[in-house]
C-alpha cells in the first residue's frame, strides 16, 4: 500500500469520524472508545489486505458497525449482572455444613457436581481466584461464572447436607 494508507496516516484521518459514529451507536463514551480503538486494531492486523485505497474509510466504518452489532449480540447472549442483584439468588452456605466433613470427603462431593459446575466452584472456593479471573481461566464470559457458581453452590449444599446426614447416620 502507498504511504497515504499507512497505520499512523490512515488513524490521523479518520479518527474522529470513526469515534463520533461509535458514540451514536454506543451512546457512552467508554463503549465508543473501545469500538473505535478496536477497529483500528482490526485495521492493523488485517487492513493490508485491502487492495483499493479509496475504500479505506468504508472499510474502518463497515468493520466498526460489525465490531458493535457482534458486541450487543454478546450482549444479549450474556448479560453482565451484578454481584450485588445476584446476591439474594446465591444459596448459603453455612459452616455447619463444613464441620463434619473431612477434605477428601469434601473434594468426592465436589467430584459429583456437574463438570461444568466443577471448575468454577473449585477455582472460586479452593484456589480462591476472582470472578474475573474465573472468567479469563475457563474462557467463558463473567455472566457464565456467575450463573455457574449459583447453580453449582445449590447443588453442592444439596450434596453437603446428603453427606451430613450420612455422617450422622454412620455416628449413630
Amino acid at each position: 500500500m502507498a504511504s497515504g494508507t499507512d497505520f499512523e496516516s490512515v488513524v490521523a484521518r479518520y479518527y474522529e469520524p470513526l469515534y463520533k459514529f461509535a458514540y451514536s451507536l454506543a451512546r457512552t463514551e467508554a463503549d465508543a472508545c473501545d469500538l473505535t480503538q478496536q477497529a483500528f486494531y482490526i485495521w492493523a492486523t488485517k487492513g493490508h489486505q485491502l487492495r483499493d485505497e479509496s475504500k479505506v474509510k468504508t472499510w474502518l466504518f463497515t468493520t466498526l458497525h460489525r465490531e458493535f452489532l457482534g458486541s450487543r449480540r454478546k450482549q444479549t447472549r450474556f448479560p453482565q449482572v451484578e454481584l450485588e442483584t445476584a446476591a439474594a439468588e446465591l444459596p448459603v452456605v453455612t459452616p455447619a455444613h463444613f464441620s463434619g466433613i473431612d477434605t477428601a470427603q469434601m473434594l468426592e462431593v465436589l467430584g459429583q457436581l456437574d463438570e461444568i459446575y466443577q471448575a468454577p466452584v473449585a477455582l472460586f472456593y479452593l484456589k480462591d481466584h476472582s470472578y474475573n479471573e474465573i472468567a479469563e481461566i475457563l474462557g467463558v464470559p463473567l455472566g457464565t461464572v456467575k450463573s455457574r457458581l449459583t447453580r453449582g453452590l445449590g447443588r453442592l449444599n444439596q450434596l453437603l447436607a446428603g453427606e451430613e446426614t450420612k455422617l450422622r447416620t454412620k455416628n449413630l
